[in-house]
């Protein structure tokens, strides 16, 4: 059996993992070995500096790849695809690809589990693109050019709002005429890969013992929170868009759809307008007017910077206690994606502000990024688990190609 290729495509990027395959008898998640990973940024025309490739392998080395030097200043999706296949394919250490699993992040009313994909299946998915218009179609568009170039190896998509199809209705439904909630006007959510790892991940944090109630932190550019409850997505902040929530880099979260009506009616601002206002010069880059980046917010003694820092706090702290009415209480809260990961003045900041849930930070274990963070005598836990999308990627793929041998 080959290996296995992840791919994960953005706007203005081209994310990749491959992974040897398991064993016949191990199916677990660490079953899968990572040979090499890499990042292609700057590309097409969401890319605002020139490109650039990061290829590690798999102790998280750098690898030198001549396919990836002199690249032109914008790089497009189709083109740098092109030069990781060709890598792969002189890659001695490598085998042949098996199958290739992508991150699709809208899979619809239809989609609760990965797909292996056909011509019928990807442009039933484009169908959903105005449902995400900034991802929808840049996962899709690898999916084509693949089947072109590898047209006997498989591809499985792996859809974020996967997860959080087991929501009841209550939490899905908005209050709409009934007709477009038919029609598929819903809360999706999304980050559902991210949320798939952490649930498999965490148990063994806890030596076996059940994780009841656990609100996650997906807080990264992208930001949103899931309450899962035995195992299962019950509620979270992100919608019927990945607009909707928690404060994120550039995009504005929660918002009065009154607001939105007041741009357009009395501002004169166009949708498209509108959509750029919220999606890509809101959030925290809005409020502060300095940065995205939460690491340069944090290091700023402006005031502006700490204002934005707050509310995406307050925004977080309050969500949080949304989810545990949710589920009637709270056992673990669990941090992850880049500013969970590292960022532990927010984690600080959040936990105390939590402190009424029954959370006491450990500041010493929060500091070093320890995995747990909470103190002993803590009702509620508090931890760091480092997610890997690519890695859940690859496991569906195996897992779904293996049981259609």
């Amino acid at each position: 059996m080959g290996d296995i290729l992840v791919i994960n495509s953005g706007s203005s990027s081209l994310k990749f993992a491959l992974f040897a395959p398991p064993g016949a008898d191990d199916h677990g998640l660490d079953s899968l070995a990572l040979r090499y990973q890499g990042k292609l940024t700057g590309l097409g025309e969401g890319g605002q500096a020139a490109s650039t490739a990061r290829l590690k392998d798999a102790e998280g080395q750098p690898v030198q790849a001549g396919h990836f030097s002199d690249l032109p200043p914008t790089l497009n999706h189709h083109d740098a695809l092109m030069r990781l296949l060709d890598w792969i394919s002189e890659r001695p250490d490598l085998d042949d690809i098996a199958v290739i699993g992508h991150r699709v992040v809208h899979g619809g009313r239809r989609f609760h589990d990965p797909v292996i994909l056909d011509v019928a299946i990807v442009d039933e998915l484009q169908t959903l693109e105005p449902l995400a218009p900034l991802h929808q179609p840049y996962g899709l568009e690898p999916i084509r050019r693949l089947a072109e170039r590898l047209p006997e190896t498989p591809q499985v998509a792996c859809f974020d709002t996967a997860f959080h199809t087991t929501q009841p209705a209550v939490a899905r439904h908005f209050a709409l005429p009934r007709e477009l909630t038919e029609r598929g006007l819903i809360r999706y959510g999304f980050h559902g890969l991210s949320y798939d790892y952490i649930n498999r991940r965490l148990p063994r944090h806890l030596n076996g013992h059940p994780a009841r109630r656990v609100v996650v932190a997906h807080l990264g550019n992208g930001a949103s929170l899931c309450a899962i409850h035995d195992g299962q997505s019950v509620a979270s902040t992100m919608g019927f868009t990945a607009l909707d929530g928690l404060p994120m880099g550039t995009r504005c979260g929660s918002l009065d759809a009154g607001l939105v009506l007041h741009l357009i009616g009395e501002e004169g601002m166009s949708v498209d307008e509108v959509s750029d206002l919220l999606y890509s010069r809101s959030g925290l880059l809005g409020v502060s007017g300095i940065s995205s980046d939460m690491r340069q917010l944090l290091e700023s003694d402006a005031a502006e910077a700490r204002e934005a820092v707050e509310l995406f706090v307050y925004r977080i702290v309050r969500e949080i206690g949304s989810l545990a009415a949710a589920m009637g209480g709270l056992d673990h809260l669990v941090f992850t994606a880049g500013i969970g990961e590292r960022a532990a003045p927010v984690r600080q900041a959040i936990v105390r502000g939590c402190a009424w849930l029954g959370v006491a930070l450990n500041d010493d274990a929060n500091r070093r990024d320890a995995a747990c963070i909470s103190r002993p005598d803590s009702r509620v836990g508090a931890w760091v688990i480092p997610t890997d999308e690519e890695r859940m990627i690859a496991w569906h793929a195996n897992q779904l190609t293996a049981s259609a041998d």
